[in-house]
Protein backbone atom coordinates (compact mmCIF):
# COMPACT_ATOMS: atom_id res chain seq x y z
CA UNK A 1 0.00 0.00 0.00
CA UNK A 2 0.88 3.78 -0.26
CA UNK A 3 2.65 5.26 2.32
CA UNK A 4 0.57 7.93 4.26
CA UNK A 5 1.95 11.36 4.68
CA UNK A 6 3.15 10.50 8.34
CA UNK A 7 4.91 7.17 7.02
CA UNK A 8 7.01 9.71 4.66
CA UNK A 9 7.48 11.92 7.28
CA UNK A 10 8.72 9.16 9.26
CA UNK A 11 11.46 7.45 6.64
CA UNK A 12 12.33 11.40 6.28
CA UNK A 13 13.52 11.66 9.93
CA UNK A 14 15.64 8.08 9.33
CA UNK A 15 17.73 10.34 6.99
CA UNK A 16 18.24 12.46 9.88
CA UNK A 17 22.08 12.78 11.30
CA UNK A 18 23.00 13.99 15.02
CA UNK A 19 23.94 17.41 15.22
CA UNK A 20 22.42 18.62 11.29
CA UNK A 21 20.14 22.06 11.06
CA UNK A 22 17.15 21.02 8.92
CA UNK A 23 15.02 23.08 6.64
CA UNK A 24 11.61 21.63 6.39
CA UNK A 25 9.36 22.79 3.54
CA UNK A 26 5.65 23.59 3.95
CA UNK A 27 3.22 20.37 3.84
CA UNK A 28 4.06 17.15 4.37
CA UNK A 29 7.74 17.94 5.42
CA UNK A 30 6.88 19.73 8.78
CA UNK A 31 5.28 16.52 9.70
CA UNK A 32 9.02 15.28 10.13
CA UNK A 33 9.66 17.42 13.29
CA UNK A 34 7.28 15.12 15.14
CA UNK A 35 9.26 11.94 14.08
CA UNK A 36 13.36 13.38 15.29
CA UNK A 37 14.72 10.25 16.62
CA UNK A 38 14.94 9.94 20.44
CA UNK A 39 18.16 10.70 21.85
CA UNK A 40 19.08 12.97 18.45
CA UNK A 41 19.75 16.72 18.72
CA UNK A 42 19.13 18.33 15.23
CA UNK A 43 18.30 22.03 14.52
CA UNK A 44 14.96 22.51 12.63
CA UNK A 45 14.76 25.48 10.72
CA UNK A 46 11.79 27.06 9.23
CA UNK A 47 12.20 30.23 6.77
CA UNK A 48 9.95 32.21 8.45
CA UNK A 49 12.94 32.77 11.64
CA UNK A 50 12.97 30.54 13.90
CA UNK A 51 16.02 28.03 14.31
CA UNK A 52 15.22 25.37 16.71
CA UNK A 53 11.71 24.22 15.97
CA UNK A 54 9.70 21.43 18.11
CA UNK A 55 6.67 19.13 17.53
CA UNK A 56 3.15 20.63 16.77
CA UNK A 57 1.64 21.70 20.15
CA UNK A 58 -0.57 19.96 22.25
CA UNK A 59 -3.78 22.32 23.12
CA UNK A 60 -1.54 23.59 26.34
CA UNK A 61 1.29 24.43 24.73
CA UNK A 62 -0.57 26.20 21.56
CA UNK A 63 0.65 29.80 20.94
CA UNK A 64 -0.73 31.36 17.89
CA UNK A 65 1.92 33.66 17.25
CA UNK A 66 4.82 30.70 17.01
CA UNK A 67 4.13 29.39 13.32
CA UNK A 68 6.17 27.72 10.78
CA UNK A 69 6.48 28.46 7.07
CA UNK A 70 3.22 27.20 6.31
CA UNK A 71 1.85 29.40 8.89
CA UNK A 72 1.06 26.31 11.14
CA UNK A 73 2.01 26.52 15.10
CA UNK A 74 4.79 25.09 16.41
CA UNK A 75 6.71 24.51 19.67
CA UNK A 76 10.39 25.66 20.07
CA UNK A 77 12.82 23.50 21.35
CA UNK A 78 15.59 23.97 24.22
CA UNK A 79 18.41 26.55 22.57
CA UNK A 80 15.53 27.79 19.70
CA UNK A 81 16.36 31.25 18.41
CA UNK A 82 14.06 33.54 16.77
CA UNK A 83 14.91 36.08 14.13
CA UNK A 84 13.96 38.05 11.04
CA UNK A 85 13.46 36.24 7.46
CA UNK A 86 16.60 38.39 6.05
CA UNK A 87 19.19 36.71 8.30
CA UNK A 88 17.12 32.89 7.52
CA UNK A 89 18.21 33.46 3.93
CA UNK A 90 21.37 34.46 5.00
CA UNK A 91 21.94 31.17 6.41
CA UNK A 92 19.75 29.17 3.35
CA UNK A 93 22.04 31.02 0.85
CA UNK A 94 25.02 30.58 2.63
CA UNK A 95 25.29 26.97 2.25
CA UNK A 96 24.70 26.23 6.29
CA UNK A 97 21.65 24.00 6.17
CA UNK A 98 22.95 20.56 6.30
CA UNK A 99 19.33 18.66 5.09
CA UNK A 100 16.52 20.81 3.02
CA UNK A 101 13.10 18.51 3.13
CA UNK A 102 10.54 19.91 0.32
CA UNK A 103 7.74 19.30 -1.54
CA UNK A 104 7.55 19.43 -5.70
CA UNK A 105 4.83 18.95 -8.77
CA UNK A 106 7.39 17.16 -10.90
CA UNK A 107 11.27 15.66 -10.37
CA UNK A 108 13.18 14.78 -13.72
CA UNK A 109 16.25 12.70 -14.16
CA UNK A 110 18.39 15.24 -14.47
CA UNK A 111 17.71 16.49 -10.69
CA UNK A 112 15.42 19.27 -12.04
CA UNK A 113 12.57 20.24 -10.04
CA UNK A 114 9.35 21.98 -10.38
CA UNK A 115 7.80 23.00 -7.26
CA UNK A 116 5.96 26.17 -7.14
CA UNK A 117 3.17 26.80 -10.10
CA UNK A 118 0.77 25.10 -12.56
CA UNK A 119 -0.07 27.55 -15.54
CA UNK A 120 -3.30 28.53 -15.18
CA UNK A 121 -3.69 28.39 -11.45
CA UNK A 122 -3.96 30.95 -8.88
CA UNK A 123 -0.68 30.97 -6.82
CA UNK A 124 0.91 32.75 -4.24
CA UNK A 125 4.19 33.08 -5.40
CA UNK A 126 7.64 30.81 -5.68
CA UNK A 127 8.25 31.17 -1.50
CA UNK A 128 12.01 30.08 -0.66
CA UNK A 129 11.56 27.72 -2.33
CA UNK A 130 14.21 29.01 -5.18
CA UNK A 131 16.26 29.98 -2.30
CA UNK A 132 16.59 26.23 -0.68
CA UNK A 133 17.33 24.20 -3.78
CA UNK A 134 20.11 26.85 -4.80
CA UNK A 135 21.44 26.81 -1.80
CA UNK A 136 21.65 23.24 -0.28
CA UNK A 137 23.24 19.98 -1.29
CA UNK A 138 21.43 17.63 0.47
CA UNK A 139 17.90 17.69 -0.77
CA UNK A 140 15.10 15.37 -0.35
CA UNK A 141 12.28 15.81 -1.99
CA UNK A 142 8.52 14.54 -0.68
CA UNK A 143 5.68 14.02 -2.99
CA UNK A 144 3.32 11.53 -5.14
CA UNK A 145 4.58 9.12 -6.89
CA UNK A 146 1.88 9.74 -9.52
CA UNK A 147 -1.32 12.39 -10.08
CA UNK A 148 -4.68 11.20 -8.71
CA UNK A 149 -5.42 10.10 -12.81
CA UNK A 150 -2.20 8.06 -12.15
CA UNK A 151 0.43 10.17 -14.24
CA UNK A 152 3.97 9.45 -13.28
CA UNK A 153 5.45 12.90 -11.83
CA UNK A 154 8.85 11.64 -11.87
CA UNK A 155 9.52 12.41 -15.58
CA UNK A 156 12.33 12.35 -18.45
CA UNK A 157 12.07 16.28 -18.22
CA UNK A 158 9.52 18.63 -16.06
CA UNK A 159 6.91 19.97 -17.96
CA UNK A 160 6.07 22.84 -15.19
CA UNK A 161 8.10 26.39 -14.75
CA UNK A 162 11.23 25.06 -12.88
CA UNK A 163 12.52 25.55 -9.44
CA UNK A 164 15.30 24.63 -9.65
CA UNK A 165 17.84 22.57 -12.35
CA UNK A 166 20.25 19.57 -11.21
CA UNK A 167 19.92 20.13 -7.67
CA UNK A 168 17.73 17.10 -6.61
CA UNK A 169 19.43 14.07 -5.50
CA UNK A 170 16.90 11.73 -3.67
CA UNK A 171 13.48 11.38 -3.74
CA UNK A 172 10.78 9.79 -1.38
CA UNK A 173 7.40 9.56 -2.52
CA UNK A 174 4.55 6.99 -1.23
CA UNK A 175 5.53 4.20 -3.18
CA UNK A 176 9.10 4.63 -3.58
CA UNK A 177 12.71 5.83 -2.03
CA UNK A 178 15.05 6.95 -5.04
CA UNK A 179 18.25 8.52 -6.03
CA UNK A 180 18.78 10.47 -9.16
CA UNK A 181 22.31 9.81 -10.81
CA UNK A 182 23.65 9.88 -14.28
CA UNK A 183 20.49 10.91 -15.75
CA UNK A 184 18.46 8.27 -14.34
CA UNK A 185 16.25 7.22 -11.17
CA UNK A 186 17.41 4.26 -9.06
CA UNK A 187 15.16 2.50 -6.86
CA UNK A 188 16.60 2.02 -3.69
CA UNK A 189 13.62 1.10 -1.30
CA UNK A 190 9.84 0.48 -1.86
CA UNK A 191 6.86 0.88 0.09
CA UNK A 192 5.41 -2.12 2.26
CA UNK A 193 3.35 -3.69 0.22
CA UNK A 194 4.10 -2.42 -2.72
CA UNK A 195 5.27 -4.08 -6.24
CA UNK A 196 8.74 -3.34 -8.43
CA UNK A 197 6.19 -3.34 -11.15
CA UNK A 198 3.79 -0.82 -9.67
CA UNK A 199 6.82 1.22 -9.41
CA UNK A 200 7.80 0.33 -12.85
CA UNK A 201 4.77 1.66 -14.52
CA UNK A 202 4.31 5.03 -12.58
CA UNK A 203 7.68 6.03 -13.43
CA UNK A 204 8.04 8.12 -16.40
CA UNK A 205 11.37 9.01 -16.51
CA UNK A 206 14.48 6.26 -17.27
CA UNK A 207 14.48 3.49 -14.06
CA UNK A 208 17.04 1.67 -12.32
CA UNK A 209 16.13 -0.92 -10.99
CA UNK A 210 18.89 -3.38 -8.70
CA UNK A 211 18.17 -7.11 -8.16
CA UNK A 212 16.85 -6.95 -4.75
CA UNK A 213 14.48 -3.64 -3.60
CA UNK A 214 13.86 -3.51 -0.03
CA UNK A 215 11.27 -3.10 1.79
CA UNK A 216 11.18 0.41 4.13
CA UNK A 217 10.89 -0.20 7.77
CA UNK A 218 9.95 1.95 10.18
Amino acid sequence: MALSREQIAQRVAQELRDGYYVNLGIGIPTLVANYVPDGMEVMLQSENGLLGMGQFPTEDELDADLINAGKQTVTMAKGASIFDSAESFAMIRGGHVDLTVLGAFEVDVQGNIASYMIPGKLIKGMGGAMDLVAGADNIIVTMTHASKHGVSKLLSECTLPLTGKGCIKKVLTDLAFLEIKEGKFHLLERAPGVSVDEIIKLTAGELVVPEHVPEMSF
